[in-house]
């Protein structure tokens, strides 16, 4: 899903006098080019006005104005779905794009009173949670970590000072994909362990004022949620009366720093340096977009051609990182965050190339399912079935016979590798309850969690098509 976000011009822009030149109507969006009189006709590429149609378009430049977008709408039509995507057993991302000082940190994580889409979905994980913990509908897990990436290096934001908080590594897990060496997770129970944490990152993250943005991010940040849950609760009373299902979601919430001209900027140095190195990230990202909306568009076309395309996630730790949710097992959602101002002209009509690009990426989620829990499943599917087919035999006096009795042996192998799975898996997860349950986090004091049953480590929407693993 591709969504486009105008917000309020900031003070550079009101001072230049600047005019708006954008307009919303529906899920679309329009840009004005002022420097073409009105009336001239000439190639597309001179258009004076351009419209691009999006899944949704948010206007949150004027407050006073009927069509203003809050951020409750936004958290409605976009979050909504990433939570339910996560109780599903899905995985999910959603992330902000759009030039420096454009409104992403303010569409993600907001201002005080005014909360933004991650802070939003926290609470909202954790309200359902509560909900259906007290109903005894299913029971939790959650842990989350957070981190920034400050000229292509990897550091994490809510680990206690110490050597390993600087330059950690991205490796690749043959399963489960890239992930960060040394990361800490945090256990949490509550949305207020989640915003603790969420207020120690976000003040340990890097931002600059620069000539467009007074508190810039220079950073690129992902906050990243690890859902497990189990349903109905394991007790053998329920196992016997309910199908166990047990699935581990990877939400990632992203920040990323916005893309800016050292002109408009006016950036030296340090400063220089730090978005050069976001520009190079930015531009690898829409790299990887384009590779994968060719190859999403070809889905009819020839095996040959879709080897010929490319993806260079490789080419920055930012689409490494990603790689899943960009084009793999997620369900992702992209916003393109845009200043509504005719002195940003040529970058927010780019940006609306960009997520215009985005829309046409087909990801393919799958429901992320404890291998054991899966085969419980299938066992009893094939229990019932036997019975049903013995029951058939009985009736037409086969009972004795040598295949009535291969099947009679067959139902009781899996019944017994029925009840052996399911008291491992429960065992397993009580074990979990009783260290979250006597587990506390002292205030203040980042803590990695205890090491989990093998059985419950971890291993968009762009355009989604669903399947069962």
């Amino acid at each position: 899903m591709a969504s486009l976000h105008g917000v309020l011009a900031d003070t550079r822009e009101i001072e230049l006098s600047a005019k708006v030149i954008i307009h919303m109507e529906g899920n679309k969006t329009s840009i004005t080019n002022i420097r073409i009189p009105e009336g001239i006709s000439g190639d597309s590429s001179r258009e004076r006005v351009k419209t691009f149609t999006y899944d949704f378009s948010y206007d949150s430049s004027d407050s006073r104005s009927s069509t203003f977008a809050s951020q409750e709408k936004v958290f409605k039509d976009l979050g909504s779905d990433v939570l339910k995507a996560a109780f599903e057993g899905y995985n999910a991302c959603i992330f902000a794009y759009g030039q420096t000082g454009s409104g992403k940190s303010y569409a993600m994580m907001g201002n005080p009173g005014d909360a933004g889409l991650i802070p939003r979905i926290c609470e909202g994980l954790f309200s359902r949670i509560s909900d259906m913990s007290r109903c005894d509908e299913a029971s939790f897990r959650t842990e989350v970590s957070y981190l920034e990436i400050y000229n292509e290096r990897v550091r994490d934001l809510v680990r206690r000072k110490s050597n390993k908080t600087f330059n950690l590594r991205v490796r690749e897990h043959p399963k489960d994909g890239p992930y960060v060496e040394d990361l800490s997770k945090h256990l949490v129970q509550n949305y207020s362990d989640v915003e603790e944490l969420m207020e120690a990152g976000n003040l340990n993250r890097t931002t600059a004022s620069t000539g467009m943005n007074d508190v810039s991010s220079r950073s690129h940040a992902i906050f990243t949620i690890n859902f497990t849950q189990a349903s109905p609760l394991p007790t053998p009373a329920k196992f016997d009366a309910e199908m166990p299902r047990e699935t581990v979601s990877k939400i990632h919430l992203v920040d990323l720093a916005g893309s800016e001209r050292a002109d408009s900027t006016g950036a030296t140095g340090v400063r220089l340096k730090e978005g050069g190195n976001i520009n190079k990230s930015l531009v690898t990202l829409g790299n990887v977009i384009s590779a994968l909306a060719d190859l999403s568009q070809d889905v009819g076309g020839s095996q040959v051609k879709k080897k010929q395309v490319f993806v260079p996630y490789r080419d920055s730790v930012l689409t490494w990182l990603l790689k899943d949710s960009l084009g793999g097992n997620s369900k992702t959602i992209m916003i393109a965050t845009i200043s509504p101002a005719d002195v940003n002209y040529g970058e927010t009509l780019s940006t609306l190339r960009y997520a215009n690009r985005a829309k046409n990426i087909i990801n393919k989620p799958t429901i992320n399912e404890d291998g054991n829990v899966k085969l419980i499943r299938e066992l009893r599917a094939e229990i019932a079935r036997l019975k049903a087919l013995l029951a058939q035999g009985n009736q037409i006096a086969l009972l004795d016979s040598p295949t009535a009795l291969s099947m009679e042996e067959k139902l009781h192998q899996n019944e017994a590798r029925v009840i052996e799975l399911t008291k491992e898996w429960t065992n397993k997860w009580n074990e979990t309850q009783d260290i979250l349950k006597f587990t506390k986090r002292p205030q203040g004091v980042a803590m990695a969690p205890p090491e989990l049953p093998s059985s419950l480590q971890g291993c968009g929407r762009m355009s989604t098509e669903q399947q069962t693993e």
